[in-house]
């Protein structure tokens, strides 16, 4: 693997552990400003899922009225599967439109995603959940109307890869002191 010289006044270079044992920084390292703009994109699509789990928990007036909200009796996924979905998946998804476990399974996902994502901890698991989560989206209303391969849910899929895949919880989180934790040790898929 391609290597440089680390020297005193080289800033840039991830402290993270991106070092081979003669103490070189690998080419992989991010620098200080790629690593804050990872984790400000980190906590942005963190808060956007914990956002949507509080609206549809609360019914604060945005996407879901007071009235409509999960603690008045309402349903988190009967209106996006009911009436959003459309394409080849359509009869499947409408299947499931309100059923109770399906608004609790996606309940949940929103608050451990949003969560996790907003913490930088347990990114791993917070990337499959999260890219699932925005694939099973795309597919409810396939083909978009905007570009029938890439939409918003694809991009949101491949994002909370990218950030697992970075580390993106170990700047302004607290994915590096989560991982020294015995039990993220003894199953490193918790990271």
């Amino acid at each position: 693997m391609s290597t440089f010289a680390r020297t005193p006044h080289d800033h840039n270079v991830n402290d993270g552990g991106n070092t081979d044992s003669g103490g070189a920084a690998t080419t992989n390292a991010l620098s200080t400003s790629a690593r804050q703009a990872l984790a400000l994109l980190r906590i942005a699509f963190g808060l956007t899922f914990l956002w949507a789990f509080v609206d549809k928990l609360f019914g604060l007036g945005f996407a879901t009225k007071a009235a409509d909200s999960w603690l008045n009796g309402g349903s988190p996924t009967e209106g996006f599967l009911k009436f959003g979905a459309k394409g080849p998946f359509k009869g499947f998804y409408n299947s499931l439109a309100g059923d109770t476990w399906v608004n609790v399974a996606f309940m949940v996902a929103l608050l451990a995603i949003g969560a996790a994502l907003t913490l930088g901890i347990g990114m791993r698991l917070a990337a499959i959940g999260g890219a699932i989560m925005y694939v099973m989206m795309w597919t409810v209303a396939l083909l978009p109307e905007n570009n029938p391969v890439i939409d918003d849910h694809i991009l949101g899929a491949i994002t909370v890869v990218v950030l697992a895949l970075t580390m993106a919880g170990n700047t302004w989180g607290f994915g590096r002191m989560w991982s020294n934790t015995p039990l993220v040790k003894k199953y490193p898929l918790l990271k």
